[in-house]
């Protein structure tokens, strides 16, 4: 029974001839449809995957060294783009479309050699964050099935979890690769802004998106990002600066780190008393490992949540106009009464889910002529006081830490009823969003009701290198330490 450690390791195992992709492949392939009932999936490109695995296995064989990602078995979020194959975003308005074009990630996963296996389940259009707002239907979590894997890239997140993948991308909002990952127990890294090209994801928040990266092994999430970073012509948001490489990231750190937490989000009400005393107790030991550790004064937690959702429900308002049923996706039936404005009402109406609706409706209420100052103007302060803020910290910090999310995983419905109590859910991830700076949840601790839970870590903007150093390096030292 084949066991996936790593891609080293992987790559050892094919030079040695002790695996082969078509065999690997085989073996995911089977584990997918073993587990068809966590529904992580929209689409399997079983044959093609096969027909990939096979070629590179001829390369190999015919001498030809390994590019960075020969053979690795990936899966995508239903949000990126690859050439003729569909992307839906889990909605019904996309149904039977085929993306025209590769996302940039996407093309540069390929030309490194990678295999993509399919395209994962995720909350509509990426708004959510349990991954029950899909028109294919909710995704389970692996480890227990009464409870939601979190979102939106839950089906990223349990495609890791369950072994259905070697890794696989996400896309990360307000935390969306993240809290998945800390509710499914793997390694979730969302990176800097413009760090990763956005070409081809498609637009829920267009100043917030950014396409993520799932694994169990901190060293493949850093050789992935060495493969999707950099600078693209089809993205004037995408940085200049040259990716990290991912050799760097096993290097032991030379020098003991300068950590922050906000003191404001550990006395949080909202906050999990296990949790918290996981966290405060491993700020214990990292000062015992000769660390400084420091609560940072964080007075604006309180608006976090609400600046969030002010900016990218107005943004997604925009972008989601483009979809109105006349080029491609769901279609109304049309009827000889209907003019053209009807007919949009219809399609969009049909085509789109409760949840995208409701946030389409709070973007265009905080855009209209009345309400734009008072909402949208003053969540861009908000917004601009929180990178000044971050700043200030960078400056006297190397780290900061804070819990992913408030609790474990909850329950299949849970919060469906009160979509404030979601909301309010994202109060740790969206920081990282709103300001830009990379951020990983880290799989570190298990509660008493059976549920893993992660550390949240971030740094300043382009500094995923010693992000992953140190991640890698508490995981190997700290993990299950609560």
């Amino acid at each position: 029974m084949y066991k996936y450690s790593s891609i080293a390791q992987y790559h050892a195992e094919l030079l040695n001839g002790t695996a082969s992709c078509a065999t690997t492949v085989q073996h995911f392939l089977h584990a997918i449809d073993s587990h068809q009932r966590l529904n992580a999936f929209t689409h399997v490109f079983a044959e093609e995957a096969l027909q990939q695995a096979k070629q590179l296995d001829a390369e190999r064989q015919a001498g030809k060294p390994l590019r960075k990602l020969h053979g690795v078995v990936v899966a995508i979020k239903d949000v990126i783009c690859y050439k003729d194959h569909p992307v839906s975003a889990a909605s019904r308005i996309l149904q039977g479309f085929s993306s025209l074009y590769n996302a940039t990630a996407v093309e540069r996963l390929l030309a490194e050699g990678a295999i993509i296996i399919g395209s994962t389940n995720c909350d509509e259009f990426a708004m959510g964050s349990t991954n029950e707002n899909s028109s294919v239907g909710k995704v389970l979590n692996a480890l227990d099935e009464t409870r939601v894997p979190g979102g939106s890239s839950g089906g990223s997140a349990v495609a890791v979890q369950a072994g259905l993948c070697m890794v696989s991308l996400g896309s990360d909002t307000g935390g969306s690769v993240r809290q998945p990952a800390d509710f499914c127990g793997v390694v979730g890294l969302k990176p800097t802004y413009g760090r990763v090209s956005r070409y081809g994801l498609i637009a829920y928040a267009s100043s917030f998106d950014q396409i993520g990266i799932f694994g169990t092994h901190v060293p493949d999430v850093a050789l992935v990002l060495e493969v999707i970073a950099g600078a693209d012509e089809f993205d004037s948001t995408a940085s200049m600066e040259a990716a990290p490489a991912a050799v760097g990231v096993t290097d032991t750190l030379q020098k003991p780190l300068r950590i922050a937490y906000f003191r404001e989000a550990l006395e949080s009400p909202a906050l999990d008393q296990e949790i918290r005393a996981s966290i405060y107790g491993l700020i214990d030991r990292l000062k015992a490992d000769g660390h400084t550790v420091e609560p940072v004064e964080f007075e604006y937690l309180d608006y976090i949540v609400p600046t969030y959702y002010v900016l990218t429900t107005a943004e997604a308002s925009s972008n989601l106009s483009r979809f109105d049923g006349v080029k491609y996706g769901y279609r109304a039936n049309v009827d000889k009464k209907m003019d053209l404005t009807d007919f949009y009402k219809r399609s969009r109406s049909d085509g789109f889910g409760w949840e995208v609706k409701r946030r389409i409706m709070l973007g265009t209420f905080v855009l209209s002529a009345g309400y734009y100052d008072a909402y949208f103007t003053k969540a861009q302060q908000v917004r601009q006081r929180l990178v000044e803020k971050t700043n200030l910290v960078f400056k006297n910090f190397d780290t900061l830490i804070l819990p992913t999310a408030p609790s474990t995983a909850f329950k299949l419905g849970e919060k469906m009823e009160d979509p404030i109590a979601m909301y309010l859910a994202d109060i740790f991830t969206v920081f990282s969003n709103l300001t830009g700076i990379p951020g990983v949840s880290i799989p570190l601790f298990w509660h008493s009701n059976g549920m893993p839970y992660g550390l949240q870590i971030m740094t300043n903007r382009f500094c995923e290198l010693s992000l992953l150093q140190v991640s890698h390096q508490w995981m190997q030292r700290y993990r299950h330490a609560g």
